[in-house]
């Protein structure tokens, strides 16, 4: 591994030390991310698959069906929200992928391209869209939103670290470390906690085990309202309790 190491070219092993010592900045003091429990509860996910083989997740009709985008959290591929879109779809709506695959990091490049897709579908559908995103993908959808109001219905973040510090969480290491820049200095023009001018909507949960729930809660001012669901930050995607609240932003639009 070693030989390997120094058989790469001078500037990657460059790029390399530079992610390094991104990973190793210190974290300021007065912030916290989740408790260590609370993260070792997160692993339960890989779970998930075997359990919903024994339970049932009833949808309802909805009223009036929507057309929804689903943003995937950072380090997350789309099929990881495959189950809730398959339950909105149940329900009735039409739900598209993000037109991208991994999340990962909020990089110049992958937020135009998420923009053309959204354009692209307000174009095709006729109508503006729903943005759910998790986690990351919630920032993200709350940016979109600021730059095409017009375009968009209404904004649903799940356990997205909107709110303060972009540190208090668990997760802001390996992001710097995968997305080579700052968890606070994103490659494009974003101002996480000013809330969109369409209605914007956060689930969070305090059993969230990367994102501080006051993060992903916001303050007044920062979102129109916040919802309470109890689940880990993966269960976000698959917890009945979190996809029934969706459901219900979705029949509220």
């Amino acid at each position: 591994m070693a030989t390997r190491f120094f058989n790469l070219g001078e500037g990657t092993r460059a790029e390399l030390a530079r992610r390094w010592e991104l990973a190793r900045e210190p974290c300021p003091e007065d912030v916290r991310g989740p408790r260590l429990l609370l993260l070792l509860n997160e692993l339960t996910w890989v779970a998930e698959p075997v359990k919903r083989m024994f339970r049932e997740h009833r949808v309802a009709t909805a009223r009036t069906p929507r057309s929804v985008m689903l943003l995937p959290g950072f380090g997350a591929h789309p099929i990881r929200m495959r189950y809730m879109a398959r339950q909105l779809e149940k329900a009735g709506h039409t739900v598209k992928r993000w037109g991208m695959g991994y999340n990962l990091g909020a990089t110049a490049e992958r937020f135009f391209k998420v923009e053309e897709r959204l354009l692209d579908l307000f174009a095709r559908r006729g109508e503006p869209i729903v943005l759910v995103g998790w986690s990351l993908g919630g920032v993200i959808a709350r940016e979109l939103a600021k730059r095409h109001p017009d375009k968009v219905a209404k904004v649903i973040t799940m356990g997205s670290p909107f709110s303060g510090s972009p540190r208090a969480n668990n997760g802001w290491r390996a992001y710097q470390a995968i997305a080579g820049h700052r968890v606070d200095e994103p490659e494009f023009e974003a101002e996480p906690a000013v809330k969109p001018p369409v209605e914007t909507v956060a689930l969070w949960s305090p059993l969230d085990g990367v994102v501080n729930p006051r993060s992903a809660c916001g303050w007044p001012g920062e979102r129109d309202r916040a919802v309470p669901v109890r689940c880990s930050h993966m269960g976000f995607v698959y917890s009945k309790d979190s996809i029934d609240r969706v459901l219900g932003e979705l029949e509220a639009v």
